[in-house]
């Protein structure tokens, strides 16, 4: 049987059946009766019940609200105005009234909210933002948005391009969120010179002086934002420092902030000064500890808390008196994204254009369809030779222009790309010669690319497209053949030093993809020597020197090579310094510090690689492009070959 079961306890709650000369129901005869037993369910119909079961019982304490009750009719769609206050309905509270949250009036400017996993706290998130992209156009409210949750909360809105989001930031690293806050950060200072120069001191005072441009309120939004205190570096306390400003002089701007935590605990958390500016506090289901920290020492309501979506609305810096108890409404996706169409629907009609939202994808690589520059790069004209060609890396991991390296005819100016990551490596190499392609006409740029990649494989395949779409002819020697071709740009480069350096007629790309395939490359001493005078320079002294002297002729070259120890092999101490710019994957601590005098390195992700210009001083995170399309390669050759 059984452990602590009671015979006694199943007889109280049962109906008991006593089998004798005849039948009992509990201790009363039935004469003449046949009592037949139910056959046994079939299958597996009797697990499925006891699992239909649990999960209603499990279920029974939800309430459901339908989101219906307070979203707007459709002739109210984007008629809300928001010059005196944000507000929009939430959930219900008590029998018939609606919660509100209300920002933008006195002191509740601000919104901390805290609940554990599974208590409706994304769904709040998600209520407040559709309803208020419904309510309100673009002109009165926008949205930052910042999930550094390991989901994808925020990426309904990036795939619907809501108009009113700015930015939109999925599974996010803290330094893209702090470059966030940094662009919030700057369109605060913004508005405080325009204010300053109407003699204005809020969205209405604007407003009423007849300011120039829409004035939304400006909403930030960060889903876990304790992620941004989990180490003691420059990202914590520029982040500490930023959202200090935003909280306590957003509010005359009109710039709100809402932050959302499990736990709001522990030592990686906002300073208490700044969440003591934080007035609107929202305490969903949450522990004992934290309940005494959403609302006050003396107000332990929040404990109580059990059901999904139940809370309570404080805005009265958590006082017990402020208490207002509260269900938030349920938004199913399906609803959500329904409603979402309806946004885009009203932002088609309207006479504004909309810009769309910039996007950060922390888990999946950048797209090379998002970069405009690019875009309008690969479709000019080609009139002339440019002096300082470029080739894009990838997405940034802030808010500013695609990462790119630009080689200027001068020392240093060479590539170097470190790592295993063999396809973004081919990523980048295949989108250096469409760039360089695309920038040079014909006759101006000399292409020679060392491959070792395997012929016969999806990525030589690919590489052979990529090639085919150039509008140059590509040098591409065999492994035989590298002493004559290294001979004759030793020729060449001896050409140039002897000639001015400012009469370079063409530039000249050396791209090795493998480095560390091509032993005749290796730069060994050579002890030996020839009496034949005429007989080719040994290839990996050639390129060495190539290195340390070509770019400041127009000749670059540009490796790719998968370790530290085999650059040490194939490149002398001289010419390693001359890759003043480097791209750097995931690798050992010590390899980063030997390469960029950090160990960065050895903490990024699958998804991300640095970008290091010694000459610039400059190192930058960034998201490498995924490998294009080959319909698009072939496409952009189209165009370049047409235009060349």
């Amino acid at each position: 049987l059984p452990q602590d079961f009671s015979p006694d306890d199943l007889r109280k709650n049962s109906i008991c059946l006593s089998l004798g000369e005849e039948i009992k129901i509990g201790r009363r005869s039935v004469p003449g009766m046949t009592v037949q037993l139910q056959p046994p369910p079939i299958g597996d119909a009797a697990i499925e019940l006891i699992h239909r079961i649990g999960r209603a019982g499990k279920d029974s304490n939800r309430i459901e609200v339908p989101f219906e009750q307070i979203a707007p009719a459709a002739a109210e769609v984007w008629k809300t105005e928001t010059t005196k206050e944000l507000l929009v309905p939430i959930g219900r509270t008590g029998a018939t009234k609606f919660q509100y949250l209300a920002i933008g009036r006195d002191t509740r400017q601000h919104v901390l909210i805290a609940g554990k996993t599974g208590s409706g706290k994304s769904t709040l998130f998600h209520v407040a933002i559709t309803n208020l992209a419904l309510r309100c156009s673009p002109d009165e409210v926008e949205f930052y948005l910042i999930d550094f949750k390991k989901g994808v909360e925020f990426k309904c809105y990036a795939e619907a391009a809501l108009p009113h989001a700015k930015v939109i930031a999925i599974e996010s690293d803290r330094e893209f969120g702090l470059s966030v806050l940094q662009r919030v950060d700057s369109e605060l200072k913004r508005r405080g010179d325009m204010f300053r120069n109407l003699g204005v001191q809020d969205i209405a005072g604007y407003k009423a002086a007849g300011g120039d441009e829409p004035m939304p309120r400006s909403l930030l939004i960060i889903d876990e934002f304790q992620e941004f205190f989990t180490e003691d570096d420059r990202v914590a306390q520029s982040a500490s420092v930023l959202l200090d400003r935003l909280v306590r002089q957003g509010r005359a701007f009109g710039i709100h902030v809402m932050l959302g935590s499990q736990t709001l605990g522990g030592a990686h958390t906002l300073p208490r000064p700044t969440m003591g500016q934080m007035v609107i506090r929202i305490a969903l289901a949450c522990n004992e500890a934290d309940s005494y920290i959403i609302l006050d020492d003396a107000n332990p309501a929040a404990r109580h808390l059990s059901r999904p979506g139940e809370g309570i609305y404080n805005d009265s810096a958590g006082s017990i008196e402020g208490n207002s108890p509260f269900q938030v409404v349920w938004l199913p996706d399906s609803v959500r994204d329904e409603y979402l169409k309806t946004i885009n629907e009203h932002a088609a009609a309207s006479d504004r254009h909309y810009s769309r939202p910039i996007v950060f994808e922390g888990n999946a690589p950048a797209e090379v369809l998002e970069n405009e520059a690019l875009a309008s790069l690969l479709t000019r004209q080609a009139a002339e030779s440019t002096t300082h060609p470029v080739i894009y890396l990838g997405a940034p991991n802030s808010i500013k222009a695609p990462t790119n390296a630009i080689f200027e005819q001068q020392s240093g100016n060479n590539l170097m790309i470190v790592g295993h990551r063999e396809d973004a490596a081919l990523s980048i190499l295949s989108l250096a010669l469409l760039s360089l392609g695309a920038q040079f006409p014909a006759g101006a740029l000399r292409l020679v690319l060392i491959d070792g990649t395997a012929a016969g494989t999806p990525e030589g395949d690919y590489l052979e497209d990529v090639i085919a779409a150039v509008p140059h002819d590509i040098e591409r020697p065999r492994p035989g053949d590298l002493p004559k071709v290294f001979q004759r740009l030793a020729d060449e480069l001896q050409q140039r030093i002897d000639a001015d350096p400012s009469d370079v007629q063409q530039r000249t790309f050396v791209i090795i993809h493998g480095l560390q395939k091509f032993k005749k490359l290796r730069n060994e001493d050579d002890y030996g020597f020839s009496m034949d005078e005429s007989a080719p320079a040994n290839p990996g002294t050639v390129l060495n020197s190539l290195i340390t002297e070509g770019a400041a002729y127009g000749m670059h070259v540009i490796i790719t090579i998968d370790t530290y120890n085999n650059i040490n092999r194939a490149i002398n101490r001289k010419a390693q310094s001359e890759f003043e710019m480097r791209i750097l994957f995931q690798m050992s601590a010590n390899d980063s510090a030997s390469l960029i005098d950090a160990p960065l390195a050895g903490n990024l992700g699958l998804h991300r690689a640095i970008y290091y210009n010694e000459q610039e001083g400059d190192m930058e995170t960034f998201r490498p492009y995924a490998m294009p399309d080959v319909d698009w390669v072939k496409k952009v050759g189209e165009q370049l070959k047409t235009n060349a």
